[in-house]
């Protein structure tokens, strides 16, 4: 018997099976969570402006006052550019503040001014990236928790500003710095120009680098991000060091806007910093975060603190109003984050 040809089809002329449709990337899911969470912070930023407009319509957007509120976000928004990075990196920072104080008081002493405006500038950048590089030093290679090391900086660099100073404020008479530090350009203050470009740096660091690659990888996992090649101590210690650099050139700032260096600069600035990369969406396990939302977060407290003064009110219900957003910035994150899990 004779088999017909035609009932049997070689096997590479068979017609394939239909192929399902490929899923949706991944990147493209997890953008719309992350927009959907910045528009909100844009929504409360928009609703607090609302506010401070239907309160003082006569003096919120005005020229001055809109100077003011970014003059006043300038250094704690760069103070917030190094934070972001510790936290993404699943670290903290409590010397922040404190760092700012030293930096701002030996870049004032009267032998630094002596020598002119450059050195105040390079003083106070090489105190704030020196301190930085220690606590990353302690907590890499020493091994010490980043909650201790850090508060040892902000008691010792805190103590050590107030010796340098005789716990006396020290008036900046170079001109030369003032004159730069409080000038204009194309009608807009220097220190907005030194923000925008410290941000615009950072992000480009964090987001379009190998630095900043590994920076999210350490903070999802550091035995993953070993395992992967990456000299884990060393990145944790460089990362602390930005954020000790982002104190040095917000001490600059601080010097700038109060024509003095003192130890009481820099107060509370580790909290300040801490609350709006909480708030901006980053998490405080590590491992994920944006500077934008950074930035929406410097600008919500800046906007808030602008519309208590406004208003003559007590600083004491302006702290309990920023603790309730903390609380609840954190309480939404480890909702989303136990949604995601879920899914």
């Amino acid at each position: 018997m004779t088999k017909d040809s035609s009932s049997v089809l070689p096997e590479a002329t068979q017609a394939p099976p239909p192929r399902a449709a490929p899923p949706a990337p991944k990147a493209a899911r997890g953008r719309f969570p992350v927009d959907v969470r910045l528009a909100g912070l844009f929504g409360v930023f928009v609703l607090l402006c609302l506010v401070g407009w239907l309160t003082r319509p006569d003096a919120f957007f005005t020229e001055g006052n809109l100077s003011t509120i970014l003059r006043l976000a300038a250094a704690i928004g760069v103070v917030s550019v190094g934070m972001t990075f510790v936290i993404i990196s699943g670290g903290i920072d409590l010397s922040v503040g404190s760092i700012v104080a030293l930096s701002s008081v030996w870049a004032t002493t009267l032998a630094t001014q002596a020598y002119g405006p450059v050195v105040m500038v390079i003083c106070a950048l090489a105190v704030g990236l020196g301190c930085g590089l220690i606590n990353g030093v302690l907590v890499s290679y020493g091994r010490v928790v980043p909650f201790i090391a850090t508060l040892a900086m902000y008691a010792s660099a805190r103590g050590l500003a107030e010796r340098i100073s005789g716990r006396q404020t020290q008036v900046v008479r170079e001109t030369g710095f003032l004159s730069f530090f409080r000038g204009d350009f194309l009608g807009i203050p220097v220190l907005i120009w030194m923000f925008a470009l410290v941000f615009v740096v950072g992000w480009v660091l964090l987001n379009r680098t190998t630095f900043g690659r590994r920076t999210f990888a350490v903070g999802g996992n550091t035995e993953a991000a070993r395992l992967a090649g990456i000299n884990v101590k060393r990145h944790t210690a460089l990362v602390y060091g930005v954020a000790g650099l982002c104190c040095g050139i917000a001490a600059l700032m601080v010097v700038a806007r109060t024509t003095s260096g003192a130890s009481t600069n820099g107060l509370y600035y580790e909290l300040d910093a801490i609350a709006a990369v909480v708030i901006g969406g980053t998490l405080l396990t590590g491992g994920r975060g944006t500077l934008i939302g950074t930035l929406i977060g410097v600008l919500i407290f800046t906007v808030l603190g602008n519309i208590f003064t406004l208003n003559n009110l007590d600083t004491d219900i302006q702290n309990i109003a920023k603790g309730a957003i903390i609380v609840l910035a954190v309480l939404l994150q480890f909702r989303t984050n136990r949604a995601r899990k879920s899914t």
